[in-house]
C-alpha cells in the first residue's frame, strides 16, 4: 500500500484506520485484524522514518491492534475458553461506527456552515416612528374581538331583517356617519357601539363602521369593553 501519507491528514487513530480500511476495500463489520494491524504499524513505522512527530494516541491504538492480532494467532486450550472470550474485533467496530458517524455529521455541519457564511444578517430596524396610530380600545378588548362581535351583531341583523323591503338609493358617506356619531356622543357621552347601527343596509353598516375606527384613531372617540361578553361601549374622549 502507498503510504506517502502524511499523520497531519488526519484527525486520529481512528480516522487513520477507518482510510486503511477503505483502501484495502474491506467490509467494516468483518475486518481482518491481521492485515490492518501490518498496515497501521507500516505507517507509523513510516512516520518515524521522516522524523515526524507521532501523538501519544497512534500509539495506543498501535498496541491494541498488536495485542488482537495476538489474542487471534494464539490457540484455543478448549471450546469453553473460545466460546466465553469475546471477540476482540466487536469493541474495534462500535468504535469505528461511532466515528464514521460523527465524522458524517461533522461534514454535513462544516457544508451548512459554509453555506451560512454567504448570508448577510442585519439586527431589525425600529419602525415604531413610522407607524400610525392605531385605533383608541381599551378594556379587555382587541380589534379582533370588536370585528367578531361586529360580524356576530350582522347575522343576529340578517335573520331579523323583514321578508319583503323597499329598495331606495340613498348616498351613506363616512364623513355624513362620523358627524351623526358626534352629535349622538355630544348629547349621551357614552352609547353602545351597537345602538350606533340603527339602519341596516350594508352602505349605511360599512360607512357606520368605518366611521367608528377613524374617530377611534384620531381620538375622537374611545371603545371601551371593562370584561370579556360585557357590552361594548363608545364614549367621548375626556
Amino acid at each position: 500500500m502507498d503510504l506517502d501519507i502524511s499523520i497531519d491528514e488526519f484527525e486520529g487513530p481512528l480516522d487513520l484506520l477507518l482510510h486503511l480500511i477503505k483502501e484495502s476495500k474491506m467490509d467494516i463489520f468483518n475486518i481482518e485484524i491481521e492485515k490492518i494491524t501490518d498496515q497501521y504499524l507500516r505507517y507509523i513505522e513510516h512516520q518515524e522514518k521522516l522524523n515526524l512527530e507521532i501523538s501519544s494516541g497512534y500509539l495506543v491504538m498501535a498496541a491494541e491492534l498488536i495485542e488482537m492480532k495476538s489474542r487471534l494467532l494464539l490457540p484455543r486450550t478448549t471450546v469453553e475458553e473460545e466460546m466465553e472470550e469475546e471477540d476482540p474485533k466487536e469493541d474495534l467496530v462500535a468504535r469505528l461506527l461511532e466515528y464514521q458517524a460523527y465524522k458524517e455529521i461533522t461534514k454535513t455541519l462544516k457544508e451548512k456552515e459554509e453555506i451560512r457564511k454567504e448570508i448577510y444578517t442585519k439586527a431589525p430596524d425600529n419602525f415604531s416612528q413610522y407607524r400610525e396610530e392605531g385605533v383608541s380600545l381599551q378594556g379587555d378588548i382587541s380589534l379582533d374581538d370588536l370585528l367578531d362581535a361586529f360580524q356576530k351583531y350582522l347575522r343576529r341583523m340578517q335573520k331579523m331583517k323583514p321578508l319583503k323591503t323597499k329598495v331606495t338609493i340613498k348616498e351613506i358617506s363616512v364623513s355624513s356617519r362620523q358627524t351623526d356619531i358626534k352629535k349622538i356622543l355630544f348629547k349621551k357621552k357614552k352609547v353602545s357601539f351597537f345602538e350606533l347601527f340603527p339602519e341596516f343596509s350594508k352602505e349605511y353598516i360599512v360607512a357606520t363602521f368605518l366611521a367608528i375606527l377613524e374617530m377611534a384613531k384620531e381620538k375622537e372617540l374611545r371603545i371601551v369593553q371593562n370584561n370579556n361578553f360585557d357590552d361594548i361601549i363608545c364614549e367621548v374622549v375626556s
